[in-house]
Order: structure tokens, then sequence, then C-alpha cells
């Protein structure tokens, strides 16, 4: 698989992205002054990807850190015997090849047509050096993935599939909020295979965990991939659970 980052690429030119940008608070350019933004302007280019391209693949070399611009991103790993396990999902505002190793941990691939700012590692790296406001935003969205890290650790191997699921809702509303979109109804796009690999579960318990949720009138599935919390307080408290 060719991911972006070879060298046949060939990323969508625009003249200043950060101009109409509408997650640039949420970016690592959201706390720089202007002509900071315009030294980081400098060494990006954009990305316009259709939904299933890949962006990245694991064990390449990590010349380049992302930011998600639009769309939703999945990481993955490919287990030994050819199996995947989806460890995250990327919105808007998130990164993507922040990582002090020479290679890639991770596959990750657009679910959605997905737009992206890339940066080449090593220059970014000295604007980091230059620029300390930058490398502090940097060090604390990294910290912040970190956390959701810690918290699939706990969904993995301490939840039931109820619990699991309930979580996994609620996750992605609050990371709506953050995004300041309203936190009902969630945007779903991934598929019921994605939440199983992401959960630890199969298609079969994730689908019957859905039903289940749906006939006890906590959440409704609406068109466009959307589900609607119906009863967050019920929710709250089986996510929760431990």
């Amino acid at each position: 698989m060719q991911s972006i980052s070879g060298e046949n690429s060939a990323p969508a030119a625009t003249g200043s992205p950060c101009d109409d940008c509408n997650i640039r608070d949420l970016a690592i350019c959201g706390a720089l002054r202007a002509d900071e933004v315009q030294r980081l302007t400098g060494i990006l280019s954009s990305v316009e990807l259709a939904a299933g391209d890949p962006i990245v693949d694991e064990g390449e070399p990590a010349d380049y850190v992302y930011t998600l611009t639009g769309g939703t991103v999945r990481l993955y790993k490919l287990l030994a015997d050819g199996r995947r396990s989806v460890t995250g999902f990327l919105f808007p505002g998130d990164f993507l090849g922040v990582s002090y190793r020479d290679a890639y941990g991770f596959g990750a691939e657009a679910i959605t047509p997905t737009t992206l700012c890339r940066f080449p590692r090593p220059q970014l790296e000295a604007l980091l050096r230059e620029i300390p406001t930058l490398e502090h935003r940097l060090f604390a969205r990294a910290s912040e993935e970190m956390s959701l890290m810690q918290e699939q650790i706990v969904l993995l191997g301490r939840k039931t599939a109820a619990e699991r699921v309930a979580s996994f809702f609620r996750g992605l509303s609050a990371r709506q909020v953050k995004r300041h979109l309203p936190a009902n109804p969630v945007s779903v796009p991934m598929t019921r295979t994605d939440i199983a690999d992401y959960l630890g579960l199969t298609t079969e318990t994730v689908s019957r965990t859905i039903t289940n949720l749906k006939k006890k009138k906590l959440i409704s599935v609406e068109h466009g991939s959307r589900v609607r919390i119906e009863d967050e307080e019920l929710l709250d408290e089986l996510a929760e659970a431990l």
C-alpha cells in the first residue's frame, strides 16, 4: 500500500490554508502570533484524500507530522496473524505522526473524505526549538493523546461489551463538544467492524449490543450514520461502570 508520504505523492497545493481554517483554535497554530503562523504555513502542504486512502503505513519512515483539518481517520496495527486492531480514531484538530521514533508505529487511513496539513518532520522540529509556544502546544496535545490511550486500556481490560459500546458513544459525543459541535446526535462515520476492532469485540457483538441499547431506549439510530443518545444519565452510568 502506497501512503501519501511516499515520494510519488503529490499533495494538493493551496495558497494560505490557515486563513480559512475552522479548527485553528484546536490545532498547533491556535496559540501562535501572526508572524509565527506565517512561518508554520511556510513549511506545510495541504493534502486531500478520498475515503479509504492510506495516509501512513506502519513501519515506514516517520518523515511527516499531520494535522487533520477535515474528515475522520482510523489508526490501526496489523497483528502477526493478519488480524487488524484499531487503536484510535482522529477528527479535525487531532495530530498524526507525533513520535520520537524514526518509523510510524501504526497505519492510518481515511474513513471519510479527509483533508490534512502535512509538515516535514525536520523542519517542524526546527520550528519547535525556535517557537516555545508551538512546542508547548504540541506537548499538550501529545499528553491528551496519552490520556486517550490510558482510557482505552481501561476500556478493553475492565468493561463489559455494553459498557464498552456506551463508553464509545459518550467519548464520541465529548469529542464533538471539543470541536464546538452539539453533543447530540453523535456522528458515527466508522463501520461496526471498525468499532469492533477498536473495542476488542466481534462485529456481531457490537451489532447485538447496539440493538439492546436501542431496545432499552438509551439510544436511537438516525439516518446519515448518526446515533442519538436518548437517555444521557443511564448511558453515562453504563459507560462509567467498572
